[in-house]
C-alpha cells in the first residue's frame, strides 16, 4: 500500500482538486483507491467529490471505535474509489491515532491524504501518516514560497519520495514569457516534477456537477500523472493548448 500526502502549504492552490481528479484517473486504470481527508477542522474532500450527502461515520468515528473502517468510507460516484471523510471539530486528533486510521487500510494501492492548508499541527498529523509526498503549487510567487517552506519541512521526514505538482499553468502566457515555466519551478525548488496541470475552466464548470468530462484540457494533464505515479516515473510535459483558427475580417 502506498501512502502519499498531498500538500501545499498554502491555501487555495487546487490540493483537493488535483487528490480527487489523481485518485479516480488511478481508479481508472484498475487500483484500489481510497482518498482520505486530513483537514479536520475545515473538510471539504467530500464535498468536492459530491459524496457528503452520504457521510455517516468519518475518520473520527474510527480512531474513537464507534465504527469499523469499512463502515466510514463512502463511494464515488464517478469512479471505483472510495472516500474517508474528516471529523468536523476532530482538532485534537492524535497523529498516532489518524496514522493508525490510515494504516488500517490494508486492502488499498493508494491511500492519497489531502492535507490541510498551512504548516501547523494538521499538516504534521497528516504527513506523519504517509510514505511519500505530493506538492501541489501554482506558478505565483506566493505559492511557490509557501512550496519551499513545505519542502524543507518535509525533508525532516522520513519519505521515500517527494515530488512536485504545478497546478493552473497557461501555456499561452509561458508562451510569451509571462509566466514561469513548470520546468523552471521545479529547478528552483530543487524538486522534480509529476505533473503539470493547465488552466482549466471546465474544472469550475462541472465539479459541482460531476465528473470533469474527459475532453477537457486538464484530464489529459490528470492522466500523465497518474501514470507518472503507477510507474513511478517522473516524465512530464507541459499541455499544449490547441491553436485557434484566426478570424478573418472583410
Amino acid at each position: 500500500m502506498r501512502k502519499i500526502v498531498v500538500t501545499s502549504g498554502k491555501g487555495g492552490v487546487g490540493k483537493t482538486t488535483v487528490t480527487a481528479s489523481l485518485g479516480r484517473k488511478l481508479a481508472d486504470m484498475g487500483y484500489r483507491v481510497v482518498l482520505a481527508d486530513a483537514d479536520v477542522g475545515l473538510n471539504n474532500l467530500d464535498v468536492v467529490t459530491g459524496a457528503d450527502s452520504r457521510v455517516v461515520y468519518d475518520i473520527g468515528d474510527v480512531a474513537a471505535g464507534r465504527c469499523r473502517i469499512f463502515q466510514a468510507l463512502v463511494a464515488d460516484n464517478e469512479s471505483t474509489a472510495r472516500i474517508l471523510p474528516s471529523a468536523g471539530g476532530g482538532e485534537e486528533m492524535s497523529a498516532q491515532a489518524f496514522r493508525g486510521v490510515i494504516d488500517s487500510l490494508t486492502d488499498c494501492d493508494f491511500v492519497f491524504i489531502d492535507c490541510p492548508a498551512g504548516i501547523e499541527n494538521g499538516f504534521h498529523r497528516a504527513v506523519s501518516a504517509a510514505t511519500e509526498a505530493i506538492v501541489v503549487t501554482t506558478p505565483s510567487a506566493s505559492a511557490i514560497r509557501d512550496a519551499d517552506k513545505v519542502l524543507t519541512l518535509l525533508s525532516a521526514y522520513r519519505l521515500e519520495d517527494i515530488s512536485l505538482v504545478v497546478n493552473r499553468i497557461r501555456p499561452d502566457m509561458t508562451a510569451r514569457g509571462e509566466m514561469m515555466r513548470a520546468d523552471d519551478i521545479a529547478r528552483l525548488l530543487g524538486t522534480p516534477a509529476v505533473g503539470v496541470i493547465p488552466e482549466d475552466d471546465c474544472v469550475t464548470l462541472y465539479q459541482q456537477l460531476g465528473r470533469v468530462p474527459d475532453f477537457a484540457l486538464s484530464e489529459k494533464a490528470f492522466a500523465l500523472l497518474a501514470k507518472n505515479i503507477a510507474d513511478r516515473t517522473k516524465k512530464c510535459a507541459e499541455i499544449r493548448m490547441p491553436l485557434r483558427r484566426r478570424r478573418r475580417w472583410f
